[in-house]
């Protein structure tokens, strides 16, 4: 049953600590970097495009108001020299106002055009890390699943070994699994003891010789119990 349950302990320590934990764990502090950086470029492209989307109507304004003035003097409605001077002047200053808003319009659109490959690299960098995680998961998930199946089929062969067991001996040997390491017994072999790894001197040998095969032995320098083997040396 020791060799049962340290098999289980194994399984299960590889099942709370697969291989992929680590990479995982890097890929998500990345994640949550890019994602962080994403969302602030999010931010960034949706200012400028409402930055563009108003000089788009500014320049449009400008515009709608210099085709007005034209389509007044071209009808011919102002006859009066100094009106059609002033109308020229501001036709003018339309056409300046016109060709200002015209340039930061370009520039925002620029600014735009940056930010927006910006926040696609940064997207498809998000992608690239989920598409790495469901990898990982995934391989993970399966690791975890064929583990809980390995740990299942063992189980199954200890309970059957554990109806054999007088109730006191299954309840000694649970309390020095939960204080010795999940390790009870140890196989005597060569005189040394399977738990603890050390060797048992002369009398302790002799006291393990005279003691009968059914009753129980446990080492006295680790306290775990003995199981004499055909190699015990005694």
């Amino acid at each position: 049953m020791q060799a049962l349950d340290s098999q289980v302990d194994q399984l299960r320590h590889q099942r709370n600590n697969p291989s992929e934990a680590a990479g995982i764990k890097e890929l998500v502090v990345q994640r949550v970097d890019v994602d962080g950086r994403l969302k602030d470029q999010r931010i960034v492209v949706d200012d400028l495009s409402l930055a563009q989307a108003k000089a788009d109507a500014d320049v449009e304004q400008v515009k709608t108001r210099r085709q007005r003035d034209r389509d007044r003097m071209d009808s011919g409605a102002i006859a009066n020299p100094k009106d059609l001077e002033r109308m020229q002047h501001e036709l003018e200053t339309l056409e300046r106002r016109i060709s200002t808003l015209e340039d930061e319009e370009l520039e925002i659109m620029e600014q735009l055009e940056e930010a927006q490959s910006a926040l696609d690299e940064l997207t498809s960098a998000l992608e690239d890390l989920d598409g790495r995680l469901g990898e990982l998961t995934g391989a993970r998930d399966e690791k975890v699943d064929a583990l809980d199946a390995e740990i299942a089929k063992v189980s199954v062969g200890r309970d059957a070994i554990v109806a054999d067991i007088p109730a006191d001996l299954l309840g000694l040997y649970d309390k020095l699994r939960a204080s010795k390491g999940g390790v009870a017994v140890g196989a005597l072999r060569a005189r040394q003891c399977g738990g603890c790894q050390l060797t048992l001197d002369a009398n302790e040998l002799g006291e393990i010789r005279d003691t009968p095969a059914d009753r129980v032995i446990r080492h006295e320098e680790c306290q775990r119990i003995l199981v004499r083997t055909d190699e015990s040396g005694l």
